[in-house]
């Protein structure tokens, strides 16, 4: 009888062995959901910084589409000091300037630092077709080159 009570006693709760073998077990995978939980935060950012990549391209196409006798001003670098259309008498350079400069700074608004915009235009043969290339790169962590993202607006 002596022999019985005596397992009963072992058989209750945990050794000591066990509880440290169960906590390796639960912090190996709170290890592994960490780091998924930071792989998803970066994939999120980056997801944020490609769609506003998209957005500033595609704003950018608007204006020109909007200005289509801008032509290479639009090429041209921003400039702060250009006309502000007060009783529409800016001439379309004037228009594509300001666009342009009102463009690079939404780029920097909302793109890390060092992102950069650009836009290059093709006056094509005869002057009948303009092709506008409107380029966005910025760098992002973990990227060993910087991201891209180009449209191409054909007047």
């Amino acid at each position: 009888m002596y022999g019985t009570q005596k397992n009963l006693i072992r058989s209750r709760g945990f050794t000591l062995l066990e509880a440290v073998v169960s906590l390796l077990v639960l912090s190996i995978g709170m290890l592994g959901i960490g780091a998924l939980f930071f792989d998803g935060l970066k994939s999120g950012r980056t997801a944020v910084y490609r769609t506003t990549a998209v957005y500033l391209a595609a704003d950018m196409a608007d204006r020109i589409r909007s200005n289509p006798a801008g032509g290479i001003a639009y090429a041209d670098a921003g400039s702060d000091n250009v006309c502000q259309n007060v009783n529409n008498t800016c001439s379309a350079e004037q228009i594509a300037q300001e666009d342009k400069a009102n463009w690079e700074t939404e780029i920097s608004e909302h793109l890390p630092p060092d992102a950069d915009g650009t836009v290059t235009v093709d006056l094509g043969a005869g002057g009948a077709t303009t092709i506008y290339t409107i380029d966005l790169s910025w760098p992002e962590a973990g990227f060993p080159e910087p991201l891209t993202y180009t449209l191409l607006v054909e007047l």
